[in-house]
């Protein structure tokens, strides 16, 4: 027999988006209710390791997403769990956060604790209710077995726009021509670095990696990444479809978090190809260890520290909604009138089917608009979407899947539900300029 549960709004995931969406709502005063398949909270930068965050800032550093973001970097810090926003030495963006996963899991649920959300921990929601053109309630399956939770506005904020298609709304997935995904990425954490004799190796040849960081900086500034290796690369025969290798140092002095895997061709929202997926990262991941052990200075007495729980998902299904935010309003940054979030993240494109990444930079002013309309899908009334399964197309999600914007379309999607719960309306009903007016009291950045 079902349990049944009442909510006001219901976030179905846990990770970046889904705690600020919680957050917001709940602070807003709705009762709120977050739902977590996992034991615990964090999403991709804790299950699969994805790490640093980046960027809060755009490329000339100024700061774009703040608000409940950066809310939590701030508790981070205060819990020794974050260095805060440094500079970039690896030359993607202008600024990386580094943060403590396992400190980042509990100072979420302690800021969701102190918003009054209701959180649900190893619960897996695997049915939508809809009646007409709105959801009643979702299914979720756990130990105890089902709980039927009801509430008037729900965020799907699962990554794979699971609640969107569960209930019917239209969603899409991969690039136009053939649907493939950006590949899929086992993450992989190594203790035992010497990063002085990585540094050192970094002075001595700099025609070996790619930074924007003049070399001659890099005594003086910490090294946060490191993205070449490009002779050790080619000459060591890793039957690995990229073309250099790609760390990034910490949380621990002598730690590195290794992004080098690649696996591509399969879908992330099928349980067969995601079964494959696992077997062939980690596979991959042991490859790695070797190879950096064997062939990479500063790696000889290093071993594994740490692997994804579950394999990183870059792209699967998101949203068709009433605007998807495109690459040429990346490339422009551009701006809209229904502006609930910016991002300065570049375009970053992992290559569904070869080696390499697809790289562009925002022009202006070097940040673009998420309009509100990306947040809310065609035909469900009820329901917004939050992080990486907004509308946007293939192309623009490159740069909206990173984790501040996701955290900052999350404070936006659950600050919208909150609204549409005590205004008695639809979340498509709702009037942007009261949502973006609430947005700037709570810091986030629109201007």
């Amino acid at each position: 027999m079902e349990r049944v549960v009442e909510a006001d709004v219901v976030v179905v995931g846990g990770g970046p988006a889904g705690i600020s969406a919680a957050l917001a709502s709940g602070r807003l005063g709705a009762k709120t209710i977050l739902i977590e398949r996992y034991g615990f909270l964090g999403g991709m930068s804790t299950i699969a390791l994805v790490y640093p965050w980046m960027t809060f800032h755009t490329e000339k550093g100024e700061q774009v997403i703040k608000g409940i973001a950066q809310e939590i970097v701030d508790r981070l810090q205060e819990k020794g769990g974050s260095p805060g926003h440094l500079q970039d030495t690896v030359g993607f963006v202008s600024t990386v956060t580094p943060y403590h996963p396992e400190i980042y899991k509990l100072v979420a649920v302690d800021m969701l604790k102190e918003a009054g959300v209701k959180l649900f921990v190893h619960s897996f929601v695997d049915q939508v209710n809809v009646e007409g053109t709105e959801i009643t309630s979702v299914t979720l399956t756990s130990k105890s077995g089902k709980y039927e939770i009801k509430a008037k506005v729900f965020v799907d904020a699962t990554g794979d726009a699971d609640i969107a298609y569960l209930s019917g709304a239209p969603t899409s997935k991969g690039r136009d021509a053939d649907g493939l995904t950006q590949p899929m990425t086992m993450k992989f954490r190594m203790r035992g670095v010497d990063l002085e004799q990585v540094k050192q190796y970094m002075l001595d040849h700099p025609d070996e990696f790619y930074h924007k960081t003049p070399f001659a900086q890099l005594p003086s500034i910490p090294l946060t990444g490191v993205q070449g290796f490009y002779t050790h690369w080619k000459m060591s025969g890793v039957p690995i479809n990229r073309d250099q290798v790609l760390l990034f140092t910490g949380p621990e002095s002598d730690e590195v978090l290794i992004n080098c895997t690649r696996v591509q061709g399969l879908d992330g929202t099928d349980v067969e190809d995601l079964t494959e997926a696992e077997e062939e990262g980690r596979r991959q991941v042991l490859l790695m260890s070797e190879f950096l052990k064997n062939k990479v200075p500063g790696f000889a007495r290093a071993s594994i520290s740490a692997v994804g729980t579950q394999i990183g998902i870059r792209e699967t299904r998101r949203i068709v909604g009433e605007y998807s935010l495109t690459i040429e309003d990346v490339v422009a940054g551009r701006r809209f009138p229904d502006v609930i979030a910016r991002s300065g993240y570049p375009v970053d494109i992992h290559d569904p089917s070869g080696k390499g990444v697809v790289a562009a930079d925002i022009e202006g002013e070097g940040a673009y608009d998420i309009p509100y309309r990306c947040l809310i899908p065609q035909s469900i009334d009820n329901l917004l979407a939050a992080g990486r399964c907004i509308s946007t197309t293939h192309e623009a999600l490159a740069t909206t899947r990173l984790t501040p914007s996701c955290m900052a379309t999350g404070q936006a999607a659950g600050t919208a539900a909150a609204i549409a719960f005590h205004d008695k309306t639809t979340p498509r009903l709702i009037h942007v300029a009261k949502l973006q007016e609430q947005l700037r009291l709570a810091n986030a950045v629109l201007d």
